[in-house]
Protein backbone atom coordinates (compact mmCIF):
# COMPACT_ATOMS: atom_id res chain seq x y z
CA UNK A 1 0.00 0.00 0.00
CA UNK A 2 1.19 3.46 -1.29
CA UNK A 3 1.03 6.21 1.08
CA UNK A 4 -2.53 7.35 -0.67
CA UNK A 5 -3.42 4.32 0.93
CA UNK A 6 -2.94 5.28 3.59
CA UNK A 7 -4.41 8.29 3.79
CA UNK A 8 -7.47 7.77 1.52
CA UNK A 9 -10.10 4.93 1.62
CA UNK A 10 -12.59 4.66 -1.06
CA UNK A 11 -16.26 4.18 -1.02
CA UNK A 12 -15.77 1.04 -2.57
CA UNK A 13 -12.97 -0.26 -0.34
CA UNK A 14 -14.77 0.97 2.69
CA UNK A 15 -17.92 -1.26 1.74
CA UNK A 16 -16.06 -4.20 1.52
CA UNK A 17 -13.62 -3.39 4.89
CA UNK A 18 -17.48 -3.44 6.44
CA UNK A 19 -18.95 -6.62 4.51
CA UNK A 20 -15.46 -8.52 6.16
CA UNK A 21 -17.03 -8.05 9.44
CA UNK A 22 -13.42 -6.79 10.51
CA UNK A 23 -13.43 -4.52 13.51
CA UNK A 24 -13.26 -0.81 12.08
CA UNK A 25 -14.66 2.12 13.83
CA UNK A 26 -16.49 4.55 11.16
CA UNK A 27 -16.74 8.53 12.69
CA UNK A 28 -19.12 10.91 11.07
CA UNK A 29 -17.85 14.71 11.71
CA UNK A 30 -20.18 16.60 9.83
CA UNK A 31 -19.19 20.81 9.74
CA UNK A 32 -18.98 23.78 7.99
CA UNK A 33 -19.09 27.27 8.72
CA UNK A 34 -22.42 27.75 7.95
CA UNK A 35 -23.72 24.52 10.16
CA UNK A 36 -21.42 23.83 12.40
CA UNK A 37 -23.69 21.42 14.39
CA UNK A 38 -24.02 18.69 12.27
CA UNK A 39 -25.84 16.27 14.64
CA UNK A 40 -29.05 16.77 12.90
CA UNK A 41 -27.93 15.88 9.36
CA UNK A 42 -26.33 12.95 11.18
CA UNK A 43 -29.53 11.63 12.93
CA UNK A 44 -31.08 11.78 9.12
CA UNK A 45 -28.83 9.91 7.62
CA UNK A 46 -25.27 8.36 8.42
CA UNK A 47 -23.17 5.13 7.03
CA UNK A 48 -23.98 2.32 9.04
CA UNK A 49 -22.45 1.91 11.97
CA UNK A 50 -21.06 5.40 12.21
CA UNK A 51 -20.76 7.20 15.58
CA UNK A 52 -21.00 11.37 15.33
CA UNK A 53 -18.36 13.31 16.10
CA UNK A 54 -18.97 17.01 16.99
CA UNK A 55 -15.99 19.50 16.03
CA UNK A 56 -17.13 22.29 18.30
CA UNK A 57 -17.46 20.14 21.26
CA UNK A 58 -14.94 17.42 20.99
CA UNK A 59 -12.35 18.47 18.17
CA UNK A 60 -11.89 21.67 20.52
CA UNK A 61 -11.19 23.31 23.27
CA UNK A 62 -13.14 26.67 23.90
CA UNK A 63 -11.98 27.20 27.51
CA UNK A 64 -8.11 28.09 26.15
CA UNK A 65 -7.76 31.64 25.45
CA UNK A 66 -5.25 32.97 22.77
CA UNK A 67 -4.75 29.71 20.67
CA UNK A 68 -7.28 30.87 17.99
CA UNK A 69 -11.34 30.16 17.20
CA UNK A 70 -10.65 26.24 17.68
CA UNK A 71 -8.13 25.44 20.02
CA UNK A 72 -7.12 21.99 19.97
CA UNK A 73 -8.71 19.92 22.64
CA UNK A 74 -6.18 18.44 25.54
CA UNK A 75 -4.44 14.91 24.78
CA UNK A 76 -6.56 13.54 28.12
CA UNK A 77 -9.92 14.94 27.32
CA UNK A 78 -9.33 13.50 23.56
CA UNK A 79 -8.30 10.05 24.36
CA UNK A 80 -11.24 10.21 26.39
CA UNK A 81 -13.28 11.43 23.07
CA UNK A 82 -12.03 8.77 21.10
CA UNK A 83 -12.94 5.88 23.81
CA UNK A 84 -16.56 7.02 23.56
CA UNK A 85 -16.70 6.87 20.20
CA UNK A 86 -15.34 3.18 20.42
CA UNK A 87 -11.71 3.86 19.24
CA UNK A 88 -9.75 0.72 19.80
CA UNK A 89 -6.31 -0.46 20.22
CA UNK A 90 -4.82 -2.02 16.66
CA UNK A 91 -8.78 -1.63 14.76
CA UNK A 92 -8.69 0.80 11.49
CA UNK A 93 -10.61 4.26 11.75
CA UNK A 94 -12.42 5.88 8.89
CA UNK A 95 -13.67 9.29 9.43
CA UNK A 96 -15.59 11.38 6.79
CA UNK A 97 -17.74 14.20 6.62
CA UNK A 98 -20.01 15.96 4.03
CA UNK A 99 -18.22 19.07 3.08
CA UNK A 100 -14.62 19.62 1.47
CA UNK A 101 -12.93 17.19 3.64
CA UNK A 102 -12.20 19.39 6.44
CA UNK A 103 -14.05 18.35 9.00
CA UNK A 104 -12.49 14.68 8.33
CA UNK A 105 -9.45 16.19 7.87
CA UNK A 106 -9.05 17.90 11.32
CA UNK A 107 -10.47 14.31 12.81
CA UNK A 108 -7.85 12.30 11.22
CA UNK A 109 -4.86 15.09 11.88
CA UNK A 110 -6.03 14.90 15.55
CA UNK A 111 -5.53 11.14 15.51
CA UNK A 112 -2.64 10.51 13.82
CA UNK A 113 -0.69 13.46 15.66
CA UNK A 114 -1.71 11.95 18.81
CA UNK A 115 -0.74 8.18 17.73
CA UNK A 116 -3.08 6.27 16.07
CA UNK A 117 -1.57 4.46 13.14
CA UNK A 118 -4.52 3.42 11.03
CA UNK A 119 -6.94 6.18 10.84
CA UNK A 120 -8.12 6.99 7.05
CA UNK A 121 -10.27 9.63 5.37
CA UNK A 122 -13.27 8.28 3.30
CA UNK A 123 -12.50 10.03 -0.14
CA UNK A 124 -15.26 12.05 -1.60
CA UNK A 125 -16.73 12.11 1.78
CA UNK A 126 -20.68 11.29 2.24
CA UNK A 127 -21.58 12.11 -1.08
CA UNK A 128 -18.69 9.61 -2.55
CA UNK A 129 -20.79 6.73 -0.41
CA UNK A 130 -24.43 8.20 -1.75
CA UNK A 131 -22.55 7.94 -5.40
CA UNK A 132 -21.41 3.98 -5.24
CA UNK A 133 -25.25 2.93 -3.61
CA UNK A 134 -24.36 2.87 0.12
CA UNK A 135 -26.56 2.53 2.82
CA UNK A 136 -27.93 5.20 4.93
CA UNK A 137 -29.15 4.66 8.75
CA UNK A 138 -31.01 7.08 10.66
CA UNK A 139 -30.74 7.99 14.27
CA UNK A 140 -28.07 7.46 16.74
CA UNK A 141 -25.39 4.45 17.06
CA UNK A 142 -23.41 3.83 20.89
CA UNK A 143 -20.52 2.03 20.38
CA UNK A 144 -19.14 0.03 23.02
CA UNK A 145 -16.60 2.23 24.60
CA UNK A 146 -13.10 1.88 23.50
CA UNK A 147 -9.61 1.40 24.63
CA UNK A 148 -7.30 3.25 22.74
CA UNK A 149 -4.52 5.19 24.36
CA UNK A 150 -3.14 8.13 22.92
CA UNK A 151 0.06 9.82 22.87
CA UNK A 152 1.06 12.85 25.77
CA UNK A 153 1.36 16.19 24.03
CA UNK A 154 5.09 16.71 24.11
CA UNK A 155 5.54 13.50 22.16
CA UNK A 156 2.94 14.97 19.47
CA UNK A 157 6.25 16.76 17.12
CA UNK A 158 7.52 13.62 15.75
CA UNK A 159 4.24 12.00 14.21
CA UNK A 160 2.78 15.27 12.50
CA UNK A 161 4.67 18.50 13.91
CA UNK A 162 3.11 21.71 14.51
CA UNK A 163 3.96 25.31 14.47
CA UNK A 164 4.23 28.32 17.18
CA UNK A 165 3.39 31.42 15.66
CA UNK A 166 6.98 32.57 15.95
CA UNK A 167 7.89 29.48 13.96
CA UNK A 168 5.84 29.67 11.00
CA UNK A 169 5.93 33.76 11.18
CA UNK A 170 9.86 33.03 11.42
CA UNK A 171 10.12 30.54 9.04
CA UNK A 172 8.23 32.33 6.06
CA UNK A 173 10.07 35.55 7.05
CA UNK A 174 13.96 34.46 6.38
CA UNK A 175 12.70 31.95 3.54
CA UNK A 176 13.02 28.37 5.88
CA UNK A 177 9.12 27.64 5.78
CA UNK A 178 6.99 27.17 2.41
CA UNK A 179 3.96 28.46 4.70
CA UNK A 180 1.06 28.03 3.17
CA UNK A 181 -2.31 29.21 3.57
CA UNK A 182 -5.51 27.63 3.02
CA UNK A 183 -7.83 30.06 2.71
CA UNK A 184 -9.74 31.57 -0.21
CA UNK A 185 -7.81 33.70 -2.27
CA UNK A 186 -10.16 37.17 -1.02
CA UNK A 187 -9.41 36.73 2.43
CA UNK A 188 -5.59 35.93 1.40
CA UNK A 189 -5.50 39.03 0.22
CA UNK A 190 -6.96 41.26 2.47
CA UNK A 191 -10.14 41.74 0.33
CA UNK A 192 -12.54 40.38 3.20
CA UNK A 193 -12.32 38.93 6.08
CA UNK A 194 -15.57 38.03 7.62
CA UNK A 195 -14.45 36.43 10.59
CA UNK A 196 -11.18 36.67 12.59
CA UNK A 197 -9.99 40.56 13.36
CA UNK A 198 -8.29 41.63 10.71
CA UNK A 199 -7.75 41.07 6.65
CA UNK A 200 -4.68 39.49 5.42
CA UNK A 201 -2.11 36.77 5.88
CA UNK A 202 0.61 36.05 7.39
CA UNK A 203 4.15 37.69 5.52
CA UNK A 204 5.77 35.36 2.98
CA UNK A 205 2.84 32.79 3.10
CA UNK A 206 1.64 31.73 -0.45
CA UNK A 207 -2.13 31.10 -1.21
CA UNK A 208 -3.18 27.53 -1.79
CA UNK A 209 -6.95 27.56 -1.31
CA UNK A 210 -7.76 23.79 0.27
CA UNK A 211 -10.48 23.37 -1.96
CA UNK A 212 -8.17 23.35 -5.10
CA UNK A 213 -6.48 19.67 -4.07
CA UNK A 214 -9.74 18.55 -4.85
CA UNK A 215 -11.77 16.88 -7.77
CA UNK A 216 -15.09 18.54 -8.64
CA UNK A 217 -16.85 15.12 -6.87
CA UNK A 218 -14.49 16.00 -3.65
CA UNK A 219 -11.94 13.39 -3.94
CA UNK A 220 -8.37 14.29 -3.59
CA UNK A 221 -6.64 14.96 -6.74
CA UNK A 222 -4.26 12.62 -8.20
CA UNK A 223 -0.34 12.19 -7.15
CA UNK A 224 0.73 14.61 -10.41
CA UNK A 225 -1.85 17.23 -10.25
CA UNK A 226 -0.92 18.04 -6.16
CA UNK A 227 2.47 17.79 -6.99
CA UNK A 228 2.18 20.39 -9.71
CA UNK A 229 0.61 22.59 -7.59
CA UNK A 230 3.34 22.45 -4.93
CA UNK A 231 5.74 23.21 -8.09
CA UNK A 232 3.42 25.89 -9.25
CA UNK A 233 4.61 27.90 -5.98
CA UNK A 234 7.85 26.50 -6.02
CA UNK A 235 7.73 24.30 -3.90
CA UNK A 236 10.68 21.82 -4.37
CA UNK A 237 10.26 17.64 -3.44
CA UNK A 238 12.75 18.30 -0.20
CA UNK A 239 11.33 21.86 1.11
CA UNK A 240 10.01 22.12 4.32
CA UNK A 241 6.19 23.14 4.42
CA UNK A 242 3.55 24.70 6.93
CA UNK A 243 0.08 25.27 6.54
CA UNK A 244 -2.41 27.47 8.26
CA UNK A 245 -5.97 28.64 7.84
CA UNK A 246 -8.46 30.54 9.54
CA UNK A 247 -8.78 28.63 12.51
CA UNK A 248 -6.72 24.88 12.07
CA UNK A 249 -9.74 23.25 10.31
CA UNK A 250 -9.03 23.55 6.26
CA UNK A 251 -5.16 23.83 7.04
CA UNK A 252 -5.69 19.85 7.59
CA UNK A 253 -6.70 19.09 4.03
CA UNK A 254 -3.03 20.35 2.95
CA UNK A 255 -1.32 18.12 5.38
CA UNK A 256 -3.67 15.01 3.97
CA UNK A 257 -2.65 16.05 0.14
CA UNK A 258 0.99 16.05 1.07
CA UNK A 259 0.71 13.33 3.52
CA UNK A 260 -0.53 11.23 0.33
CA UNK A 261 2.34 12.22 -1.72
CA UNK A 262 4.79 10.58 1.05
CA UNK A 263 5.40 13.99 2.86
CA UNK A 264 5.06 16.10 5.81
CA UNK A 265 3.88 18.95 6.54
CA UNK A 266 3.65 21.29 9.84
CA UNK A 267 0.29 22.92 11.00
CA UNK A 268 0.26 26.27 13.00
CA UNK A 269 -3.47 24.85 14.83
CA UNK A 270 -4.04 28.40 15.92
CA UNK A 271 -3.74 29.69 12.30
CA UNK A 272 -4.57 33.37 11.33
CA UNK A 273 -7.46 33.72 13.81
CA UNK A 274 -4.29 33.78 16.80
CA UNK A 275 -1.72 35.70 14.62
CA UNK A 276 -4.57 38.50 13.50
CA UNK A 277 -5.62 38.71 17.34
CA UNK A 278 -1.90 39.99 18.67
CA UNK A 279 -1.72 43.54 17.28
CA UNK A 280 1.95 43.27 17.35
CA UNK A 281 2.09 40.69 14.51
CA UNK A 282 2.57 42.18 11.15
CA UNK A 283 0.08 41.55 8.25
CA UNK A 284 0.40 41.36 4.39
CA UNK A 285 -1.89 42.00 2.26
CA UNK A 286 -2.05 41.75 -1.66
CA UNK A 287 -1.28 38.47 -3.82
CA UNK A 288 1.98 37.93 -2.40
Amino acid sequence: MGPRGTVLITAAELAELLRSGDQVTVLDVRWSLDEPDGHPAYLRGHLPGAVYVSLEDELSDHTVADRGRHPLPTGRNLEAAARRWGVRRNAPVVVYDDWQRAASGRLWWLLTTSGVRDVRILDGGLPAWIRAGGELDTGDVWPEPGNVTLLPEDLYDGLRPTLTADEAGDGARIGELALLDARGPDRFRGETEPLDAVAGHIPGAQNLQFTTLLAEDGTFLPDDEIAALLADRGISADAPVGAYCGSGISATVIVAALAVLGRSAAMFPGSWSQWSSDSSRPVARGAG
